[in-house]
C-alpha cells in the first residue's frame, strides 16, 4: 500500500501526501477518553439522520438503513464488542467508520451538512445534560437527608461559634438547615447551568453554517433542546457551559468542604459532638484505637482537585480566537473528571448524613460552656432600659467576674450579678439558661426549635415542587 493511499484513509486524509507520524497520532487522539461520549454521539446521529431525510438530503430507506446501523453499534459497544482505533481519532469517527464498515456507503453519507466541531458541542451538551440530571437527584437525596437530620435534632442544643470560639447557643437542627441553605443556592446554580446550557449547536457545521437545506428546530426538538443556537461560530467554539458547571461544582464543593471540617471537629475526642458510622470511616495500622472520618477528610480534598479543574478550563478558553481550535479537545478531560467527583462525593454524603448519630448530651455541655448566653443578658439589659453600649460593657465585667470565680453567668448568684447593674431582677435566670436563650430566637431564621421545624416543613415543600 502507497504512502498515499495510507494518508487517504483517514476520514480527512484527502490532501495529505504522508500518513501522521505515529507519535502525533497517539499525541493528538481523544477516543481514549471521548469515548464515553458514544452514547450521546449516536443519538445525535440518529436525529441528524432523521433531519436529512426530512429535508430531502436522504431517503427514507437511507435514514433507516443509517439508524438501524447506528442500534447495532450502540450494541457492540455495550456488549464490549466494539473495538476502538486510536488511529481513527475520536469517538465521531470510529462510529462511523464502524458504521460505514456494517451499512457500506450510506454510512457514508451520515456526515452530510454537519462537522465534527458541532458534533462534539452537540455531544458534550447533551452528555453534561444527563449528569446534571443524575448529580440534582443525588443532591435532592443529600437534602433530604439533611432535613431529616435537622427535624430530628430541632430541640438539641449546641454551641454556634464565630472565630471557632463560643458564641450564642444554637440547636443542631438550625446548623443543618444552614448547611441545607448553602445545597440549596448550589442547586439553584445548577439548574441555571441546565438551562443557559439546553441549546442545540448541531447545524452550525464547522463554522459558518451550511449550504444544506437543514432544519436544526426540528433537530433540536428530537433531541429535547429548548432551540438551536443562534450563532455558526459561537456554536462550536463556546465551552462556557462546561465552565459553568465545573464553577457551580467548585462552589458546591467548597460548601461540602466546610460541611466536612466541622463533622472531622466534631468526631474528634476534643469536641465529640457526633458520631459516625463504622462503614463511612477507617482505622490505623499502627493505632489500633483510631477511628479516621475518612470520607469527610477526602471530600475536603477533593476539593482542590475541582478548583483545579476550574482553573484549567478558564485557562483553556482564555486566548482562543473565533472558531474551533484543537485546544477544545482538552476540555473534556476536566469535564469527566469534575462530573464523577461531584457525582461520587453526593453519594458519600447523601449516604453518610442520615446515619449520623448526634451526642446530645455532649453538645449541650459544651454550649454551657464559654458564656454563650452573654448577648442574652445585654438583650436583657436592653429591654430593662440600658443603652445598648452600656448593657455591653456590663456584661463584659459580668463575664469577667464569672471567668475568674471559674463559673458560667447562669451559676452567678442574682446578688452576684447585681453589683454589676441594679436592672438586672430575678427574671435574668430565664434568659440566662440555654434553652431559654434558643427559645428567644423564635422568627423566620431563628434557632427556636419550632422556628427549624418550620423551616424543615418549608424545605420539604420546595422540594416536592422540583
Amino acid at each position: 500500500m502507497s504512502e498515499d493511499h495510507k494518508a487517504a484513509e483517514k476520514p480527512w486524509g484527502g490532501r495529505f501526501s504522508e500518513p501522521t507520524d505515529a507519535f502525533v497520532e497517539r499525541f493528538t487522539a481523544s477516543v481514549g477518553f471521548d469515548r464515553r461520549l458514544y452514547h450521546h454521539d449516536i443519538a445525535g446521529s440518529m436525529a441528524h439522520a432523521r433531519m436529512l431525510a426530512r429535508v430531502g438530503v436522504l431517503t427514507e430507506a437511507e435514514r433507516d438503513q443509517i439508524i438501524e446501523g447506528l442500534e447495532a453499534v450502540r450494541s457492540d459497544i455495550e456488549a464490549g464488542r466494539f473495538e476502538w482505533s486510536v488511529s481513527l481519532e475520536d469517538v465521531h469517527m470510529n462510529i462511523e467508520a464502524a458504521l460505514t464498515e456494517r451499512i457500506g456507503v450510506t454510512g457514508k453519507k451520515l456526515h452530510t451538512g454537519r462537522s465534527r466541531n458541532d458534533q462534539v458541542a452537540t455531544d458534550i451538551r447533551l452528555y453534561l445534560r444527563d449528569e446534571i440530571d443524575a448529580i440534582s437527584d443525588e443532591l435532592h437525596r443529600l437534602q433530604n437527608g439533611l432535613l431529616d437530620l435537622a427535624e430530628r435534632e430541632a430541640a438539641t442544643i449546641m454551641p454556634g461559634f464565630t472565630h471557632l470560639q463560643s458564641a450564642q447557643p444554637v440547636t443542631f437542627g438550625h446548623h443543618m438547615m444552614a448547611w441545607f441553605e448553602m445545597l440549596e443556592r448550589d442547586y439553584g446554580r445548577l439548574q441555571d447551568c441546565r438551562a443557559r446550557m439546553n441549546q442545540m449547536p448541531l447545524g452550525a457545521a464547522a463554522l459558518a453554517g451550511t449550504s444544506y437545506p437543514i432544519d436544526r428546530a426540528y433537530t433540536a426538538e428530537l433531541l429535547g433542546f429548548d432551540k438551536p443556537t443562534e450563532n455558526s461560530l459561537d456554536s462550536v467554539s463556546d465551552r462556557d457551559f462546561a465552565i459553568e458547571f465545573t464553577s457551580f461544582a467548585a462552589l458546591l464543593l467548597t460548601h461540602l468542604s466546610r460541611c466536612s471540617e466541622e463533622l472531622v471537629l466534631w468526631t474528634s475526642a476534643q469536641f465529640d459532638f457526633i458520631d459516625l458510622p463504622d462503614r463511612f470511616c477507617t482505622g490505623s495500622s499502627i493505632m489500633p484505637q483510631k477511628k479516621n472520618p475518612d470520607v469527610p477528610e477526602l471530600v475536603r480534598g477533593k476539593t482542590g482537585r475541582v478548583n483545579g479543574h476550574l482553573v484549567s478550563l478558564l485557562t483553556l478558553m482564555k486566548s482562543q480566537p473565533l472558531a474551533y481550535n484543537k485546544d477544545n479537545q482538552e476540555d473534556k478531560e476536566p469535564l469527566f473528571d469534575t462530573v464523577d467527583t461531584v457525582k461520587g462525593v453526593l453519594k458519600a454524603y447523601a449516604d453518610m448524613m442520615p446515619a449520623v448519630t448526634v451526642k446530645a448530651e455532649n453538645t449541650r455541655a459544651a454550649a454551657s460552656r464559654g458564656f454563650a448566653t452573654a448577648t442574652d443578658l445585654a438583650d436583657y439589659l436592653v429591654r430593662q432600659g440600658v443603652p445598648f453600649r452600656d448593657a455591653h460593657e456590663i456584661v463584659g465585667q459580668s463575664v469577667a467576674f464569672a471567668d475568674g470565680q471559674g463559673l458560667d453567668l447562669e451559676e452567678l448568684s442574682l446578688e452576684q450579678l447585681q453589683q454589676f447593674s441594679d436592672a438586672i431582677g430575678k427574671d435574668v435566670f430565664e434568659v440566662l439558661t440555654l434553652d431559654g436563650s434558643v427559645r428567644a430566637r423564635d422568627h423566620i431564621g431563628g434557632t427556636a426549635p419550632g422556628q427549624v421545624r418550620e423551616a424543615v416543613a418549608r424545605a420539604r415543600q420546595r422540594l416536592a415542587q422540583r
